[in-house]
């Protein structure tokens, strides 16, 4: 299949790409990053429709994982981050309606549902974003529905819960668990906003990968939770990667995030039903994601 990969240079697009072309697919990778491995490439925007014509062109199936990812930047930022996650997401599809591409599968999130009624989270729980990135992302799922609707386009959103893993991005806006490894690097007590018992349900990426290959392939349409199920609160997760690197675990609190949810875990039986299993535990991923960041980003520091 000759597969579209939007964002295909970031963090979760890195680990796509490479595992398609594994698989036997011909990926073209749509970026404004030159992308680290070999890969037909579009440098662009995808706020900007001419590009995202020229990338879909000849193209079967479209993965859309472009978009401003951070919350806390989309809060900073919210015209910019409307215009990417919204219009971008618009670009994409009327360029895949019109270019007659088979398949289209939306990066969506967790940040959808907001602040969650009940627990775990499945797909028929209100949406209902508390914030500006959860409402861009749930703007570009309704476009996707609406879609399929109107042009019979095959579409499915999946709704991503915290994903972690090797490639994830350095910089102000990164992750907590890539934060966390730079702490225990560092030799730094973990920085914990809050009184660290929220929780989280944290993913690793090669699980997530697979769940776009099964969207790939087979044509269900809809959202769906991509999650493990399992809930962990921030406390255990730094305690976690302090016993991964292998350094005593400290902490230091700061002021609780404005916005932040409280609880979150995802009941992803849903996928299940198709055959997709998460694989790889939370002590596993992280061993694995410390091992990366050993290789990789230590080493070019």
């Amino acid at each position: 299949m000759k597969v579209l990969v939007t964002g295909g240079s970031g963090f979760i697009g890195t680990n796509l790409s490479l595992f398609l072309t594994e698989e036997g697919h011909e990926v073209r990778v749509l970026d404004l990053r030159s992308p680290n491995f070999k890969a037909e490439y579009v440098k662009g925007d995808i706020r900007d429709y001419e590009t995202v014509k020229r990338a879909v062109e000849g193209i079967e199936a479209v993965v859309h994982l472009a978009a401003m990812v951070s919350a806390v930047e989309a809060t900073e930022k919210p015209e910019e981050a409307t215009e990417i996650n919204v219009m971008g997401t618009l670009n994409l599809l009327e360029a895949s309606r019109r270019q007659g591409v088979r398949r289209f599968v939306y990066a969506s999130s967790v940040a959808v549902y907001g602040e969650p009624l009940y627990l775990p989270v499945d797909e028929r729980h209100p949406n209902f974003p508390v914030n500006v990135y959860g409402a861009t992302k749930l703007g570009g799922e309704a476009l996707v529905n609406g879609y399929s609707g109107n042009y019979g386009l095959s579409t499915v959103s999946l709704r991503f819960f915290n994903v972690y893993g090797p490639w994830m991005r350095p910089g102000p806006y990164s992750g907590v668990i890539l934060k966390f490894l730079e702490f225990a690097h560092g030799n730094e007590p973990f920085r914990i906003e809050g009184d660290g018992r929220q929780t989280r349900d944290f993913i690793y990426v090669e699980d997530v990968v697979r769940a776009i290959q099964l969207a790939l392939e087979e044509e269900f349409t809809g959202a769906y939770n991509v999650g493990t199920g399992k809930e962990t609160s921030i406390i255990e997760l730094a305690r976690l990667v302090s016993e991964v690197v292998g350094i005593p675990c400290r902490v230091e609190h700061a002021p609780p995030r404005k916005g932040d949810i409280r609880r979150s875990v995802a009941d992803p039986s849903k996928l299940m039903l198709r055959g997709w299993r998460p694989k790889v535990d939370l002590k596993e991923g992280l061993r694995r994601t410390n091992e990366w960041y050993e290789r990789f980003v230590r080493a070019h520091h």
